[in-house]
């Protein structure tokens, strides 16, 4: 038989997390490169789940279960997802960077005595060997790593490291198993509050499909609010490089970057930002990007697909009345 590679997806609240759809779409390929099986799992919330991910290219789906595992606790996922990979044994675990993975995944793979490459940004099967390329010095270099231990291995891919409207639909819907795990009282030893938001006006850009980000080209504080009435006019979210923010001209949770969010929106709209690499990292895996910057010679124009040499100022009033006058029509 050959061997399996996990998606473990990610839920919150009983939906389920847009970067799971990108992990997805990683683990297809990698079974696609290899000729491996990929399964995924559910792990807590709605049986309604675990239907939605089957509807994917996936040979079968867990729901792992257990009344522990709502709502969600470092320690009840370690127990139950070590007690359900100790049955199953699969070959590659996969699962989305985020917040929640980063919490448990170290206690999981310490519990199996494994280790994790973690925030991936690719992949590479050569010579059948799999390696997993990641970057390091925010962003400046990238490395191919792989695994030396035994089974299961354990890897996170970063955010827009592969896209999720690309996770190919089953023929038919995958079949779906209910795996109950056994987590023993006293287990859990921490109390769940409120997810935390630094600010009541915290905005998760990973969720975004389209961002509207401006940098230092925007020179004073009080004309961002024209680069507001742009994202407003888009439906957008309004961003920001690192330099803005430290600067408290937006919040820190509008910041996109390496030290930021990591975003992949359908559009990234740059204004006025020069291209740093601690910028590029957190949104070279937007579908669309349009640059505006005066010089011609920036950085970000490297990776834009449609580059605009110019004064935001020249550009941006004009472009907030088209889009109106666009919407006002349609």
């Amino acid at each position: 038989m050959p061997d399996t590679i996990l998606v473990v997806v990610e839920q919150r609240e009983g939906k389920l997390n847009r970067v799971s759809w990108e992990t997805i779409t990683a683990g297809q390929a990698i079974a696609a490169a290899t000729g491996w099986t990929l399964e995924a799992a559910v792990v807590g919330g709605p049986a309604s789940l675990a239907a939605e991910v089957s509807a994917k290219h996936v040979a079968k789906v867990y729901a792992i279960d257990s009344p522990k595992l709502t709502p969600y606790t470092p320690d009840a996922f370690a127990a139950g997802l070590k007690q359900f990979l100790t049955a199953k044994q699969p070959k590659l675990v996969l699962m989305p960077h985020t917040y929640q993975v980063r919490d448990f995944v170290p206690k999981l793979a310490t519990a199996l005595g494994r280790t994790v490459i973690s925030d991936c940004i690719g992949f590479k099967h050569e010579g059948g060997k799999l390696t997993f390329t990641r970057q390091m010095f925010q962003g400046k270099l990238s490395a191919d790593v792989s695994f030396t231990g035994d089974a299961p291995w354990f890897a996170t891919f970063q955010n827009g490291a592969f896209r999720g409207d690309k996770a190919e639909d089953g023929a038919a819907a995958a079949p779906v198993e209910t795996v109950s795990v056994e987590i023993a009282d006293g287990v859990v030893r921490n109390k769940p509050q409120e997810v935390f938001k630094e600010a009541k006006q915290a905005v998760d850009l990973t969720q975004a499909e389209i961002i509207v980000s401006v940098g230092r080209g925007i020179r004073e504080q009080k004309n961002i609010e024209m680069v507001k009435q742009l994202a407003d006019a888009l439906g957008g979210e309004l961003a920001a490089s690192r330099p803005i923010c430290d600067s408290g001209w937006l919040p820190m949770d509008r910041q996109v970057g390496s030290s930021g969010q990591t975003v992949a929106p359908k559009l990234y709209l740059a204004l006025g930002i020069s291209g740093a690499i601690q910028h590029i990292v957190g949104m070279k895996g937007s579908k669309a990007i349009i640059a505006v910057n005066k010089d011609s010679e920036a950085p970000i124009f490297e990776i834009a697909d449609v580059a605009v040499v110019g004064n935001l100022f020249d550009i941006v009033p004009p472009l907030i009345e088209e889009v109106k006058k666009a919407k006002a029509g349609g």
